[in-house]
């Protein structure tokens, strides 16, 4: 009998397979062993040909030659990795090999990696797929054991490549269509653009609002608060003089209570973490960007193998995972956790609905903790905060729920009704494991606080009370953080007035997946369309203006979310991709039409008065992730320059992160709030702070800061290979 050749994704996740199947000795880009040999790719080693591979004439930018539509869309080796598929391809040309495992990530997009590579190099022998959710040592044997056909994925290979090229046949005409029009840096995505949409059309509904005042009428007495409310539960008064009024009519009189409502509630615990869930946490609670969760969750899942699948879009789990629950469990129980951990061993483990449903499990199940042994000293900071909340979250969703007395008291004070709820707590079930923490949500704090409430009965009377009118102003919606970008990326169907379309939308994948959204909001910071304030994302003029240029249905939410929908019926088998990419290129045709015919203008208000030093073209100032840049108006010369990066050192006076300035010797320090510091001095003060820092580690930090990251133009986004991102 043969060997097996096993494809992986990474270097990494290949050695810790290698390791597991007794392939000990090192080849050139694989691991050999008696039954198996593992190769590895570097991510994708395969990607579609760019527009000049198909005609000469896409070499040059032209309006005229738009739209690009090739008959057929071909694969080409991307030329940094090409060492490494010359090494899976003579591999795949090896006799003594009967068949090949795929083993890249278990998604839509581990399965493109893999079949593009298998198309590229010309392998026909018999397909097996590893699909697994963790990569414990278990998990890779038990799903060895249990190698799935190949062709049971080929429906979602069909659905990751329709997905790839929808890509290239929107994005790369729209981005070409718009940068010539405009002779300007702009690009546009079939995600990327709505989403875009969403924080502009937010930036422009606070500009748009107008606030109004508002009296709210509180009356204390005994340490608690009523408050006043009209016939209809409304609390908020519009009209000053009425407010006056009511607080004179009631000022000095005294009430009595005239309803007491005690109702025993309880609250389930949470659904377990999906990708978008734990990512929105993150960024309220620590404020980690969406790209950075998913880079901490993958160091968690590939080299820690603490937790399982990241890249999910399921909060429930399958029955056959219900046996593993104990054994996760256990691995869990160290530290601080251990205090949760034991009552539920102890007892029989309780699942309902709430996380047991197989029927809400697609690829992969919701993330819970491996049965990997925890050792806390091997995470780094950010490791131990995103492990952290998977951890409290799996424990808070097989605890009791969190039960309490709701008490709602009513008063009458010369007719005029107010309110005044309380709650007593019950058992705090769940919450405990959440006790301390506070709240990281994006409620609006308007809601009434809870409070105390003393024994109250009907026919009270209520003495002695204080009356006052607090004045307030109505607020403007906030602006979007990426917590709240997510949500309304993973529920567009909120934004649409069109009730079957909203239905249809929330029945849908939404914009992008999980694994993608992260990346497309990457991608609007790196092309200069939104930057950061604290949390709050914000709109750049050049995102505003691109809005206003690109084709309206374009920015809309409905057709994209419909494109996901189709490509998740696809995978399924129960969609035609031919149909779907027809569908595609016909829209791509009607979007350059729409750009071309556009009588709008572009303009550049982030204009400097300093030449570009290779085209004498005046420079743009942008404000990049990590600092400001200087970069050529003109899309062909592509000439950049960092001017500023963000530090991580802080401002001795403000404690901000300041800003490193200057070059060589000249280098500074830059704050905000005026404070200026030589590089010298700021070495000097470090030393004499008593800080562990030596020269070789200044010279990294300095270099590290002054990384520029790359400019994501549409003249870079072309002639770049074009890269699929993860999924």
């Amino acid at each position: 009998m043969g060997k097996s050749l096993v494809l992986t994704e990474k270097p990494s996740v290949g050695r810790d397979i290698a390791k597991i199947l007794n392939c000990n000795q090192k080849g050139n880009g694989c691991f050999i062993g008696p039954k198996y040999v593992v190769a590895w790719a570097l991510g994708h080693l395969v990607t579609l040909a760019d527009p000049e591979a198909y005609d000469e004439k896409y070499k040059t930018w032209k309006l005229e030659d738009l739209p690009m539509l090739p008959p057929k869309m071909q694969l080409v080796v991307i030329k940094e990795t090409s060492k490494q598929f010359t090494v899976i391809r003579n591999l795949m040309k090896m006799p003594e090999f009967d068949e090949l495992i795929i083993a890249t990530d278990a998604g839509r997009e581990g399965e493109l990696v893999a079949r593009w590579i298998i198309q590229k190099a010309g392998w026909r022998k018999p397909i097996k797929r590893l699909w697994i959710s963790s990569q414990t040592e278990r998990a890779v044997r038990e799903g060895f054991s249990n190698l799935k056909p190949g062709r049971e994925y080929e429906y979602l290979a069909a659905s990751a490549e329709c997905r790839a090229e929808a890509d290239w046949l929107v994005g790369l005409n729209v981005t070409r269509a718009l940068t010539c029009k405009y002779n300007a840096q702009l690009s546009a995505g079939r995600v990327q653009t709505p989403t875009l949409a969403m924080v502009v059309e937010r930036e422009n509904e606070i500009k748009r609002f107008v606030p109004k005042d508002y009296w709210t009428i509180q009356a204390s007495v005994n340490g608690f608060v009523l408050r006043w409310q009209d016939k209809n539960g409304q609390n908020r008064i519009f009209e000053k003089s009425k407010a006056d009024e009511i607080t004179a009519k009631v000022s000095g009189q005294s009430g009595e209570i005239v309803e007491v409502k005690k109702e025993a509630r309880k609250e389930l615990p949470p659904l377990a973490y999906d990708l978008t869930e734990l990512q929105r946490d993150a960024n309220r609670k620590y404020g980690y960007s969406a790209k950075t969760t998913s880079s901490v969750m993958q160091q968690l899942y590939e080299n820690h193998k603490l937790v399982t699948y990241p890249r999910t879009d399921s909060r429930y789990i399958s029955e056959d995972i219900v046996p593993t629950l104990p054994e996760r469990l256990k691995g869990i129980a160290v530290g601080p956790y251990a205090g949760w951990v034991r009552p539920l061993l102890k007892n029989k483990i309780v699942t309902g609905k709430r996380f047991v449903d197989g029927s809400k499990v697609s690829d992969h199940h919701a993330i819970i903790p491996t049965e990997q042994p925890l050792n806390l000293s091997r995470l780094s900071n950010e490791e131990m905060k995103i492990y952290d909340l998977i951890v409290k979250r799996f424990i808070a969703v097989l605890s009791q729920p969190f039960q309490y007395e709701q008490t709602t008291a009513k008063a009458v004070i010369r007719d005029e009704i107010f309110t005044a709820r309380g709650r007593i707590v019950k058992s705090k079930g769940w919450r405990s494991v959440y006790e301390g923490q506070g709240t990281w949500d994006e409620e609006d704090g308007e809601e009434e606080a809870e409070q105390s409430l003393p024994e109250l009965r009907k026919g009270d009377r209520l003495k002695d009370l204080t009356i006052k009118a607090v004045a307030a102003k109505t607020r403007p919606p906030a602006r979007h953080t990426e917590a709240t970008l997510l949500s309304v990326m993973e529920h567009p169907g909120k934004l649409i007035d069109n009730r079957k379309l909203r239905e249809t939308l929330d029945n849908s994948h939404g914009l992008g997946t999980p694994a993608t959204r992260a990346e497309i909001i990457e991608k609007l910071y790196n092309s200069f369309y939104i930057e950061r304030q604290g949390k709050e994302l914000v709109p750049t003029s050049k995102g505003i203006q691109l809005i206003g240029l690109v084709p309206p249905e374009l920015k809309s939410p409905e057709l994209t979310a419909k494109w996901e929908q189709q490509l998740g019926e696809i995978s399924k088998g129960r969609a035609d991709r031919q149909k779907f990419i027809s569908g595609i290129r016909d829209y791509a045709g009607k979007l350059v039409l729409a750009v071309a015919d556009s009588s709008q203008t572009y303009r550049h208000d982030n204009l400097t008065r300093i030449k570009c030093p290779e085209c004498g073209k005046y420079l743009l100032q942008v404000k990049g992730k990590r600092g400001n840049m200087h970069i050529c108006q003109d899309r062909e010369c592509g000439y950049r320059k960092s001017i500023s990066t963000i530090s991580n050192a802080r401002c001795p006076q403000c404690h901000k992160k300041m800003e490193i300035r200057g070059e060589g010797e000249n280098k500074i320090f830059a704050c905000a709030c005026g404070y200026r510091e030589k590089l010298l001095a700021f070495q000097k003060r470090r030393n004499e702070e008593k800080v562990n820092i030596n020269k070789r580690e200044v010279s990294n930090y300095l270099k590290h800061q002054t990384e520029t990251q790359p400019l994501n133009t549409a003249l870079a986004d072309a002639l770049a290979k074009f890269r699929e991102k993860k999924d």
